[in-house]
């Protein structure tokens, strides 16, 4: 390496060095600008959210599957289990299909107490928000002809309050 091309790799490594530290106390994403998604879209990928829970909460498998992609992956990380270091709970979109059939979560509408929240569009590609009292998803959605369908899910079961 020559004494031109040291001091070059010595410049770019300190101007990288001092780049990192401006940027480091920067909370990026807090003061990252909220997505602006069009309204139809919005209610379009919060419509089929609203498949999936309601369904589930009536209780009508045929809502719940045409929300749902027929290659779903729903996961549910369980950290290190006997089996894995880095466990999951898989579920098919035709173990919730059925789920549904059996009425797992089927609910009096006096207690629905449900959400969904389109987050963010890029092109045919969306992610949403879906919570109830005893889970969370978070979606990946896909734009099929002029259909949002969730292609990917991942949720956390939120703790059982204490029985009094």
């Amino acid at each position: 390496m020559t004494a031109s091309t040291s001091l070059r790799f010595i410049a770019v490594a300190a101007l990288a060095t001092a780049a990192s530290a401006a940027f480091a106390d920067t909370p990026a994403a807090a003061d990252a600008p909220t997505p602006t998604i069009d309204p139809a879209t919005r209610t379009a990928i919060e419509a089929t959210c609203f498949d999936y829970l309601d369904g589930q909460l009536e209780g009508d498998p045929e809502r719940v599957a045409r929300s749902l992609h027929p290659d779903l992956a729903k996961r549910r990380a369980l950290g290190e289990t006997a089996d894995e270091k880095l466990g999951l709970r898989r579920m098919s979109k035709e173990e919730l299909v059925d789920l549904t059939r059996r009425g797992a979560l089927k609910t009096p509408k006096a207690q629905w107490n449900r959400s969904c929240t389109a987050l963010d569009v890029a092109g045919n590609a969306a992610v949403a928000r879906a919570e109830t009292p005893w889970f969370v998803d978070f979606f990946h959605l896909g734009k099929f002809g002029d259909r949002w369908i969730i292609v990917n899910a991942l949720w956390y079961s939120k703790p059982k309050p204490a029985q009094q």
